[in-house]
Parts: structure tokens; C-alpha cells; sequence
């Protein structure tokens, strides 16, 4: 395994590796979770300053882990954000969309690299903390439990959040079209360092 990690290339998100980020996101979070489209929807929301907050591993030509990561200002505040709890101006936080690991090569760090090179990108554009929802029915809870070791937050949890876009095709890999997973609201505050 540590040959493996030693060989992953980390790179920022662009078109040339759109297919293999939306397979690999569908194989994870269920069919219809991402498209082409959207993806690319994704992508632009995360480029300020020629600054890409949006990042993929590769090993051996494929993709086997994404960080999608929208900048400050370029994602819109819903009714399952926080704004008055995040101690800081919403316009100072970026959002972090989505992070997602092939299985085969969890726990050799890809996860927590990604979001460190999304949060330096962040820092760069002017960020200075960034949010996230969590899935809180991942495996064992994982995704808390890895955002909370990178200095993340829990600000509040969400019953719920996914359920609309279930209704309009996302197949949640627990829930089916009627998706009932929490989110945990949650946010890193970025240090200077």
C-alpha cells in the first residue's frame, strides 16, 4: 500500500477526467448522483483567479479519488446551512461539495490530500474556512469521522437534506428514490500557516 500511495499523482480537476469522476461517483453514492453536466456545473463554481479548488488522484492513468470544492461567493446559502453559526461572513467560506475515494484505496490518505490541496486553492482565492455537508450514513459514519480528524466542525445536522434530489433520480445507495440520510453540517476554519 505505500508504493501505491507513493505513486498517486494529484492533479486539479478539468474535462479530461469528467468521465471518470462521474462513474466513480455513481459506483460510490448511487446512480444518478452526477452527470456531465452538473459536474461541469461543479468544476466552474470552484475556478476564481485561475485558481482551481477542484481536485482529482490518479494511480495508474485512472481516477480513484475527486474533491469537488466551490469558491467563496460561487454557491448558494439553502435552508440546510448555518450562516449565523459559522462565526464568520459567509462570503469568506468556501463550500465543499463532494469527496469521493474508490474503496480499493481508502485509508492511504487520498481523502484528507485532497481536501488539503482544495483548502490551499480556497486559501489562494481569499477563503478563509470552508463548509461541507457530510454524509452521516457513510460506512461506520467515515466521512464525520475523517473531516473531524482534518480539523472540521459540526455546526448542526440536517434529516433529510438529499431527499429532493432523490425524488429526481438520484438512487441513494441505502435509501433508494426516497433518501432519508443526515447530513452534518460542518466547517474547517483555515489557519495562516
Amino acid at each position: 500500500m505505500i508504493n501505491k500511495a507513493a505513486n498517486i499523482k494529484y492533479l486539479p480537476l478539468t474535462q479530461a477526467y469528467f468521465s471518470q469522476v462521474v462513474t466513480l461517483a455513481n459506483q460510490v453514492h448511487g446512480d444518478g448522483y452526477l452527470d456531465h453536466e452538473k459536474l461541469e456545473q461543479w468544476t466552474l463554481k470552484g475556478i476564481v483567479k485561475n485558481i482551481n479548488c477542484s481536485f482529482v488522484a490518479i494511480l495508474d492513468e485512472q481516477v480513484i479519488g475527486f474533491r469537488s470544492t466551490y469558491s467563496a461567493n460561487q454557491w448558494s446559502i439553502d435552508q440546510w446551512c448555518s450562516p449565523t453559526l459559522w462565526q464568520l461572513d459567509s462570503d469568506k467560506c468556501c463550500y465543499f461539495k463532494c469527496n469521493t475515494v474508490d474503496e480499493k484505496y481508502r485509508g492511504l490518505g487520498v481523502g484528507k490530500k485532497l481536501l488539503q490541496l482544495a483548502i490551499e486553492a480556497a486559501k489562494q482565492q481569499g477563503a478563509q474556512a470552508g463548509i461541507s455537508h457530510l454524509w452521516k450514513q457513510s460506512p461506520n459514519n467515515s466521512a464525520v469521522a475523517y473531516f473531524t480528524k482534518c480539523g472540521g466542525k459540526l455546526i448542526k445536522s440536517h434529516p433529510g437534506k438529499w431527499n429532493e434530489e432523490s425524488k429526481q433520480g438520484y438512487d441513494c445507495v441505502f435509501c433508494g428514490f426516497d433518501c432519508r440520510c443526515e447530513a452534518a453540517e460542518m466547517i474547517i476554519y483555515f489557519s495562516d500557516d
